[in-house]
């Protein structure tokens, strides 16, 4: 393998793993299983080689996606053939554990910010109707392209993108956990993207000229002051969740603007939810309080267990 083989993978690796992660975990629901199926894609990749392949990313999406559907089938079918057990808390309860000295009314707030409850109900979805519905709904993929990853018609994905709609819907509140308008995921995304590449200028360009930022540590650590202005801002946002921090960041809807949840060594290290305004951030607020991440993580891994 030559030297400029080996430039070529890890710019595509640099440029496409966040979105990859990003389409992973919104599939998967696991940081854990999301990063493990992009890996395996560009193994798939160097097998394969760059030379053959017009459209890098569309190709990893489609390896991606038929990974994460696999993966899906693959518990689907575990859970269909497994004995239930009996729940004592009640039919449809979720039993989860104490945190600290996290205050209830918090952890509800927490809970329904994020959109934990959203990703609840899409277990409840059949392997190709989260998949379908992840990938239009969410990502703006066509019926056609995603056809071709399910293996179904164009029609058919329509059916399945508007039967797992109507799930949805009969389990929540429509407003409450809308997936999130195209515009505010591309927010997200270009976020995701120069934090991950790294880049001041990228994310000084993504930042309105009076942006404001501030950080929940907790009730353990002295209260900062919020940070004003887009290079301050944007170079607090690097020193906590730039590329040299070791952190994956995926996209998640927060309070009806953009957002995103930040995981290092595949824990939950922070919560971000970005105020946008024309495509631009006008003001960030992440959570760092080590109680909320915790409760938060051990929701997002017990949606893991149950999948």
């Amino acid at each position: 393998m030559t030297q400029r083989h080996d430039d070529d993978i890890s710019d595509v690796w640099l440029e496409h793993r966040p979105y990859l992660i990003d389409v992973a975990f919104r599939m998967l629901g696991n940081i854990h299983d999301a990063e493990d199926a992009v890996q395996e894609a560009f193994g798939r990749l160097l097998r394969n080689g760059l030379d053959e392949i017009d459209d890098v990313r569309g190709w990893l999406v489609v390896v991606v996606s038929r990974l994460c559907l696999d993966q899906l089938r693959s518990a689907h079918n575990r859970r269909e053939t497994s004995a239930p057990q009996p729940d004592e808390s009640g039919p449809g309860s979720v039993s989860i554990p104490s945190v600290g000295h996290l205050d209830p009314a918090e952890r509800v707030t927490l809970d329904e910010s994020i959109g934990i409850a959203m990703l609840v109900v899409l277990q409840k979805l059949t392997p190709a109707e989260r998949t379908v519905f992840v990938l239009h709904d969410v990502f703006q993929f066509s019926f056609d392209t995603i056809g071709s990853i399910v293996g179904r018609t164009p029609a058919a994905c329509r059916q399945l993108a508007s039967r797992a709609r109507r799930h949805i819907e009969t389990e929540t509140v429509p407003s409450r956990f809308e997936p999130g308008t195209a515009e505010q995921h591309r927010v997200a995304q270009r976020f995701i993207a120069a934090c991950a590449g790294g880049d001041l200028n990228d994310l000084i360009e993504l930042l309105d000229a009076d942006v404001g930022g501030d950080v929940d540590l907790g009730p353990h650590f002295p209260a900062r002051q919020p940070l004003r202005g887009r290079t301050v801002v944007a170079r607090g946002v690097l020193a906590r969740f730039g590329a040299r921090t070791g952190t994956t960041l995926v996209s998640q809807p927060i309070n009806g603007q953009p957002g995103v949840l930040a995981f290092r060594d595949r824990k939950l290290a922070g919560i971000v939810q970005l105020v946008s305004r024309d495509g631009i951030i006008v003001d960030l607020h992440a959570i760092a309080d080590p109680d909320k991440l915790a409760f938060v993580d051990m929701e997002l891994t017990s949606m893991a267990d149950r999948r």
